[in-house]
């Protein structure tokens, strides 16, 4: 078996707000196509114009050369050599950011292929299954143009995610820092009181977790707030501080009253080895796509293990990414949760119509995926609905 080809589609939904600060709102999908007819289908999370030039430029020397030309002609079963031939191929140029997400991307394309070529799903050639559920929560984004009605929209969220059968929840709780939706403000203590009310709405026996988008400039700014959290009972605080932070996350996850969670942005598992050994974070969060695809994500998730650490993996973003990280959370022990929103509880359209994600929850759980590869079906009449004009710089 031999790759023939790679198409990288930009898509985008309508009325995009870059005020917004959702992802949901564009991405790039990839298809490898191969000499047998089989192709595999994969994505990133990051500036999708960005990952497609790393994909698609010609390269100007050895170690910054275009993924296309170094994988057209190659068998896509040997995923951990492509992976490394990936690597070093764009090193000087890419090494990080969005040429990490570009081979993620590629990766995820690479294993899909595979499990179909072997007739598996992705997860059993992973290592197998560890479990015979993937327990998902549900990642609410709220709406408002002030405190009230973002409120108001988070619990009303909230409802409707305990009553579709989530047992947990995360609550995107941000009224300040650079992820503030649509330019929302408020106050420290105008948080407290979202998240407490949030609490009150659901019980006691739910699950929930919250994200506040880096909101605050270091540990102590942070600790002056949640430590009013401690009896709110949440699994995890995820992303208070900038990733690089890691002398204020250690102090973090030395003195605050719950889990400290953080990794959705990182590329590769050096990026993780610092924030595990250096910012000492309680949960990782690998985004397949971003961190390097499946064969890296495996990795941050085994240094994980060795460390004590839970992995819950970030995808924010269509069926395609979630599919896999649900065969990633499948192949691990230590993974208690994935981030998960069945597309009739999402508003973006990129999630309702691009890929059919092979996933069926029931009873707040998601069962394990049968199909070949990934599982997915791509509507390939969505990648035209929404495909971008080409843009020549």
């Amino acid at each position: 078996m031999k790759i023939t080809a790679i198409e990288s589609y930009i898509v985008v939904a309508p009325d995009l707000r870059e005020d917004a600060t959702s992802s949901s709102q564009d991405n790039i999908v990839v298809v490898v196509y191969t000499d047998t007819g089989i192709f595999g289908v994969g994505e990133t999370d990051t500036g999708p114009w960005i990952a497609k030039s790393v994909i698609e430029s010609p390269g100007s020397h050895s170690m910054a050369l275009g993924i296309k030309d170094l994988l057209i002609g190659e068998d896509p079963l040997e995923t951990s050599a492509l992976w490394h031939k990936m690597y070093v191929g764009t090193c000087m140029s890419t090494r990080r950011g969005a040429g990490m997400c570009a081979i993620g991307a590629i990766d995820m394309a690479l294993w899909d292929i595979k499990g179909k070529a072997l007739g598996q799903p992705v997860y059993k050639l992973l290592g197998g299954a560890y479990t015979d559920k993937i327990v998902p929560y549900a990642s609410l984004q709220p709406h408002g143009d002030n405190v009230n009605q973002y409120r108001d929209s988070l619990i009303d969220w909230l409802k409707r995610a305990k009553a579709h059968g989530f047992q947990a929840a995360k609550l995107e709780c941000t009224l300040g820092g650079p992820y503030a939706h649509t330019g929302l403000q408020g106050s420290d203590e105008e948080m407290t009181e979202i998240v407490t009310a949030c609490r009150e709405a659901v019980g006691k026996d739910f699950i929930l977790m919250v994200d506040v988008q880096y909101l605050w400039r270091d540990a102590k700014s942070a600790l002056r707030t949640i430590r009013h959290w401690e009896n709110l009972d949440l699994f995890f605080l995820e992303t208070p501080l900038l990733v690089d932070n890691l002398e204020g996350y250690a102090i973090l996850s030395k003195e605050a009253p719950m889990r400290i969670a953080a990794g959705e942005w990182l590329n590769s598992r050096y990026e993780f080895l610092e924030l595990m050994d250096d910012g000492l974070i309680d949960v990782a969060q690998p985004d397949v796509g971003r961190v390097g695809g499946l064969t890296e994500a495996m990795r941050v998730c085994h240094l994980a293990e060795d460390r004590g650490r839970l992995i819950v993996p970030h995808c924010w973003n269509s069926g395609i990414g979630i599919s896999a990280s649900a065969h990633l959370a499948i192949a691990i022990p230590h993974c208690p949760f994935i981030e998960y929103l069945p597309p009739d509880l999402t508003d973006s359209p990129l999630r309702t119509e691009l890929a059919d994600d092979g996933l069926t929850m029931t009873n707040g759980v998601l069962e394990l995926p049968d199909k070949p590869g990934l599982g997915i079906e791509l509507n390939f009449e969505a990648l035209d609905k929404f495909r971008a004009s080409e843009i020549i710089l």
